[in-house]
């Protein structure tokens, strides 16, 4: 077993499993007549060929897309949006967790073990729930603490509250009475589909009000997620035994990720010329 075998974890009882897979695998192509479904999932997998020891190459390698698209995108938050702006520091959260997310998918993916899956799992609904947490903070302006009767800071604080504790019961949940897959899937689904119902609602707005193309890009940017999504109902073998429909799903998402945070910087840009036009 090579060096790099050992330290992503491979014993003698994984590297077994995985040779036994892919000699049932190419017995079961050879064989004729062909079967109808000669790739078989094992572990709830299909039998990848991994690269330098990970098991699944190509959902790692998008995961690092992904990664680099947030890590470029803060970049840029914080190079055109001035420390003064209300949202700056919630966009910027954004990108932290996005981060975080596609750290421990990369990890998820380069070794599955019920550690890696849960952080996996965790830092995924962490991420879309603070997309959640963080389109009414703009979409309604929470940031902004000019009303003078401090509501508006009282909203914000019960709104991230809320966001909060459903986060903590949702993983705890999880974690202390029952690993539930359909569940865990259900509830970042529902999550999700709030935060894009707000954004096309948002975006319709926006552009009404500003009669630019640029306004409408946050409904555009979720058709294309939902696009991207949907690839996972069509659960076929990997290509060239490394890309699925899993890993083009990840792949999906680096060009919405990127223009997300193009609409950020235009949005903020375009709030901030509205400000310095009405003083």
């Amino acid at each position: 077993m090579t060096l790099q075998h050992r330290l992503l974890l491979w014993t003698c009882p994984s590297e077994c499993d995985y040779t036994c897979q892919h000699i049932t695998t190419t017995a079961r192509l050879a064989r004729d007549p062909p079967y109808l479904s000669p790739i078989l999932q094992y572990h709830g997998k299909w039998p990848f060929y991994r690269f330098l020891g990970m098991q699944e190459p190509a959902s790692v390698l998008f995961s690092l897309f992904n990664f680099l698209a947030h890590s470029h995108g803060i970049e840029k938050l914080k190079q055109y949006i001035p420390h003064s702006y209300g949202l700056r520091k919630w966009y910027l959260g954004f990108g932290y967790f996005g981060l975080a997310s596609w750290t421990f998918s990369m990890l998820f993916h380069t070794r599955d073990f019920a550690v890696t899956e849960k952080l996996d799992y965790f830092a995924a609904g962490a991420s879309i729930m603070y997309g959640l947490f963080y389109a009414p903070i703009r979409i309604f302006r929470l940031d902004r603490q000019d009303s003078g009767d401090g509501k508006t800071g009282t909203v914000l604080r019960l709104w991230m509250a809320l966001c909060v504790a459903l986060y903590l019961a949702h993983v705890g949940y999880l974690s202390l009475i029952r690993f539930d897959y359909t569940y865990n899937m259900a509830a970042n689904v529902v999550v999700g589909t709030i935060s894009n119902l707000l954004w096309t609602w948002f975006s319709v707005q926006r552009f009404r009000k500003v009669g630019r193309l640029w306004a409408a890009w946050p409904g555009l940017i979720v058709a294309w997620l939902i696009l991207a999504m949907s690839l996972e109902l069509f659960d076929f073998p990997p290509w060239w035994g490394m890309v699925d429909a899993h890993a083009l799903w990840h792949l999906g998402t680096v060009g919405p990720t990127i223009w997300w945070y193009n609409f950020l910087i235009r949005d903020a840009q375009a709030d901030l010329q509205s400000v310095r036009l009405k003083a």
